[in-house]
């Protein structure tokens, strides 16, 4: 008999790369995997523990389940991911419904606790690792256009506010020839954009090689082949890397860069390792190799001890950097990092106004930067169908911007180039153009 399982994933791109890991050791392993939540035997969420907001989203969800489970008595319920790691015990000691608690470094004995939960007992794995890469693992992933592709797990940065090192443990990278075997293997599959993915891609390391060797081993698979990466810390982010960008066509000129606050007392007191000037000097260094380089950031205000000044800082360094887009959150306490002990000082109104106030000045970057656009001529990469119509296309140019164009004789994945017609602060408006038009451009 063979048993089918349903997966649901919250949270960050790392998170959707793990369950193709997932996938694929079920798959060897003889489980079905299904997309159908009323008739699967088992039931598990890969969760996100970044803030409380996703924590309550899972506790929420929890809930739903627990009808299926007063049906099906036999349906097994799981946690996978870094909630799993962070709260261990507490699900299964506080949600009946729970019968396996997995960390991310222990997906390989998943086979194991659901045969065991299918015989009634409740299982828990959640051991960290200093070693496990799942680089002998083959994702399961279905046919499409983008992958994503894990190079590396955990974090040595330990930031105040951040649980990954204590959900994801510490860094250690897959070998160059294993991720560049994957990427090869996709581009064979048809497969023509893929992002490395780590919590850090920067501090990348295989026997002396680092990000830059990984990223141009990668282009060099197939000149046809979109390269991206994500996240970048802004201490790692080294000039070899800069011009490895810089002389691959194929690797996008878009760079994700959290800054995180404007204010150097803010930073020192994030463990962030780096200062406002540092920082600033960065974007002149990467503008300066890259011209037409777009960047995006994360943001996070009412950060504990954080002053009206320091907030004030973080607004001018918008405006003189301009991103192209940010991430943008209101401080979330989280138990067992260093800035949980400082208090959550700042009022939640206070945050929220903060945060309203990175958010319209953002968004208004955001537009002028893509009116900016309108008029020029632009390669995307089709993805699909637009969700607002069908009767639109959606892709993305290499800047990471979402351009929609009216559908017609296209197949996901094409290459085409467009005139962009208009723009919002978030998506770019666009109609195909002839080769003919672009030569006299």
């Amino acid at each position: 008999m063979h048993r089918s399982i349903y997966i649901e994933t919250y949270g960050c791109q790392m998170n959707f790369a793990d369950t193709e890991i997932v996938n694929g050791i079920l798959r060897e392993q003889g489980y079905e995997l299904s997309d159908d939540l009323d008739t699967a035997d088992a039931i598990f969420m890969n969760t996100c523990a970044i803030r409380d907001n996703a924590e309550q989203r899972i506790y929420g969800r929890l809930s739903n389940f627990e009808h299926l489970k007063k049906s099906n008595p036999h349906l097994v319920i799981g946690i996978l991911g870094c909630m799993a790691e962070r709260l261990r015990t507490d699900l299964l000691e506080k949600n009946a419904s729970v019968d396996i608690v997995c960390g991310p470094d222990e997906y390989r004995k998943l086979p194991a606790l659901i045969d065991a939960a299918f015989e009634g007992e409740k299982g828990i794995r959640t051991q960290l690792s200093r070693v496990e890469t799942y680089d002998d693992i083959v994702p399961l992933r279905t046919e499409g256009i983008s992958a994503w592709v894990a190079v590396m797990r955990g974090c040595d940065k330990f930031c105040t506010f951040c649980v990954v090192p204590f959900t994801r443990g510490r860094e250690r990278s897959r070998s160059l020839d294993g991720v560049v075997g994957e990427v090869r293997d996709l581009v064979a599959r048809g497969f023509r954009e893929v992002t490395l993915l780590g919590q850090n891609v920067n501090s990348y390391l295989d026997e002396g090689r680092d990000f830059a060797d990984l990223l141009v081993a990668v282009a060099a698979i197939d000149p046809a082949l979109r390269v991206r990466f994500t996240t970048s810390h802004p201490q790692d982010m080294s000039d070899r890397l800069i011009a490895a960008i810089a002389q691959h066509e194929n690797i996008c000129n878009y760079i994700h860069l959290p800054f995180q606050s404007g204010s150097d007392p803010v930073l020192e007191a994030m463990n962030r390792t780096y200062t406002r000037e540092h920082y600033l000097s960065l974007v002149r260094k990467i503008r300066a190799s890259i011209p037409h380089i777009a960047l995006s950031t994360d943001i996070i205000a009412g950060f504990p001890g954080e002053t009206e000044e320091d907030h004030q800082l973080t607004l001018s360094l918008l405006e003189e950097v301009r991103f192209d887009g940010a991430y943008m959150f209101k401080y979330s306490p989280r138990e067992k990092t260093r800035a949980w002990k400082m208090g959550d000082t700042v009022p939640d109104d206070v945050k929220g106004r903060r945060l309203e106030e990175i958010i319209d000045l953002q968004r208004r970057i955001s537009y002028d930067i893509n009116r900016e656009q309108v008029g020029r001529v632009e390669t995307i990469l089709l993805e699909g169908p637009s969700k607002r119509s069908d009767q639109e296309w959606m892709g993305r140019t290499g800047t990471n911007k979402t351009v929609i164009v009216p559908r017609s004789d296209y197949q996901a994945g094409d290459t085409v180039q467009v005139r962009i017609t208009s723009a919002t602060s978030a998506t770019l408006f666009a109609t195909p153009v002839e080769t003919a038009q672009v030569e006299a451009a």
